[in-house]
């Protein structure tokens, strides 16, 4: 694997991966998160530890950038989404069913939860398919 190229792929996941994040529970989910104050800390204690969030997304993104390669075929963007298919099937079901066992929060936002997640892993799949693709001779 051409360490460059992983390079990239992990910086530019880590990159997507925050944006996507912003829009999903900034902007989209900001709303729900409202009605359920309650139940997460406070925006100040968040922005406090935001930089723990970071250090784990960027770790999440070289491990989803690094198993997608050991398995990497060259098939084009359809191994990619494929790959975060599974993902959120592994991870994003798991955590969402797993939450709402948890914490108290409405079934409702457990499925969006995975959705938009799953809808972000497949994205990011689809990425590193992108970056990864060997140059045509």
């Amino acid at each position: 694997m051409d360490t460059k190229k992983m390079i990239i792929a992990v910086v530019s996941v880590f990159i997507l991966y925050e944006v996507t994040n912003f829009l999903i529970h900034g902007l989209i989910l900001a709303g729900t998160y409202q009605g359920l104050a309650n139940v997460f800390r406070s925006m100040e204690e968040m922005n406090r530890m935001m930089w723990r969030m970071w250090i784990a997304d960027l770790v999440w993104s070289f491990f989803f950038v690094f198993i997608f390669t050991k398995g990497y075929q060259n098939k084009g963007i359809m191994e990619g989404a494929r790959y975060g298919l599974y993902i959120a099937l592994f991870m994003n079901f798991m955590a969402a069913v797993a939450q709402n066992v948890v914490y108290p929060v409405p079934y409702t936002l457990s499925l969006q939860w995975f959705i938009f997640g799953a809808i972000q892993s497949i994205f990011l799949g689809i990425i590193i398919a992108l970056i990864l693709k060997p140059k045509t001779a």
